[in-house]
């Protein structure tokens, strides 16, 4: 037999570390980037939440001065105020309007502390925690200050009582309260409940039923003519901007705090 790596020079040691696996500019510039991901994943995870509750709520936040541009203007959104009260005039019935009354006295300033505190109680004792407590109690302070302070600050009258059903109020009109506290107190009774559901069925559900329960809320005070449509669409818009705020600031939270003790992000 012939040797093949006769007369053939010795393998240069330099060579052979250039070409081993792992080595070389690109092993180089993937460990970089590697080492860049591991630092950079918590702060774009946190930028990333921000980002998907912070900009809907400036949207949503420019849109109810879109609505109170249009009302101070009467023009717009706004020009649907007098047909949606024709509208309700036109399919109210004795029993209809008890029935709605009765609804609607839910989100009122009996019912709803009542729902929210129930909610926030069972909540708190099952899951053993003050987390439901103090999101709470912060959703319904912003929204009770959201709703006070913009009836002082408009003081926009309210659809005229002979086109209400008793009993009437005579508050400022423009937001709805009823409208406001029932998207934020139901969005996040929908929000605590969806941390702990494991089935997507439960959760579309969980979330229809909170939306569901703030539409039918808003349209019973157009429908008892207690305020115009503008009051009620700015209702949502603004309690819909303040509860992305509130279960925003919950999310970086949890979310460092997770990062702190080196756990998984969960609910």
């Amino acid at each position: 037999m012939t040797d093949d790596s006769a007369g053939r020079p010795p393998p240069d040691p330099h060579d052979r570390r250039r070409h081993q696996p792992g080595s070389g500019p690109a092993a180089g510039l993937a460990s970089f980037l590697h080492r860049l991901a591991q630092w950079t994943s918590p702060h774009a995870a946190l930028l990333i939440t921000l980002a998907l509750g912070l900009i809907p709520a400036v949207l949503l936040t420019l849109g109810s001065a879109e609505v109170y541009e249009s009302v101070v203007e009467s023009d717009g959104v706004a020009l649907l105020d007098q047909p949606a009260l024709d509208a309700a005039l036109a399919v109210r019935s004795p029993w209809m309007n008890s029935a709605v009354t009765g609804f609607t006295n839910l989100a009122g300033t009996v019912g709803m502390p009542i729902l929210a505190g129930a909610a926030m109680l069972i909540l708190a004792w099952r899951w053993r925690s003050w987390t439901p407590v103090l999101l709470m109690v912060s959703a319904a302070a912003g929204s009770l200050l959201m709703t006070v302070a913009g009836k002082d600050l408009i003081g926009r009258i309210r659809p005229p009582l002979a086109d209400a059903v008793p009993p009437y109020e005579h508050s400022a009109s423009f937001p709805s309260g009823h409208s406001l506290n029932s998207v934020v107190i139901a969005g996040m009774v929908a929000y605590l409940i969806l941390l702990r559901l494991e089935s997507h069925w439960a959760k579309l559900l969980t979330v229809a039923a909170a939306a569901v329960f703030a539409l039918a809320v808003g349209l019973s005070r157009v429908y008892l003519g207690h305020h115009w449509f503008t009051d009620v669409l700015v209702a949502w818009t603004l309690g819909l901007a303040w509860l992305a705020v509130v279960i925003t600031v919950h999310r970086v939270l949890h979310s460092r705090r997770a990062a702190a003790l080196g756990v998984d992000a969960g609910p």
